[in-house]
């Protein structure tokens, strides 16, 4: 199933190629995600990140609570996979 997983923007930058990327937290697991598609999006905001991009932001308390009905339903496995460095 393909999910979208809120996170925590904790920091912003762009790459080699000009896109702009980003940190963010999935309550204690860090991911670099493609911000590219919310440009509108700061250090602190919440997004819904699908496949390595950000496609929307949400508020706290949204992230918060779709975070715990994905926990639930043990469909956050895919978080723990290592990223190459």
């Amino acid at each position: 199933m393909c999910l979208g997983v809120p996170g925590k923007v904790i920091s912003i930058e762009p790459n080699p190629m000009g896109m702009t990327m980003g940190r963010v937290n999935f309550s204690g697991i860090t991911k670099e995600v493609c911000l590219a598609y919310v440009p509108e999006v700061q250090v602190g905001d919440y997004v819904v990140v699908h496949v390595g991009f950000a496609i929307s932001k949400v508020d706290e308390a949204e992230a918060q609570e779709v975070f715990a009905f994905l926990e639930q339903m043990d469909e956050l496995g895919e978080l723990e996979i290592a990223q190459p460095e």
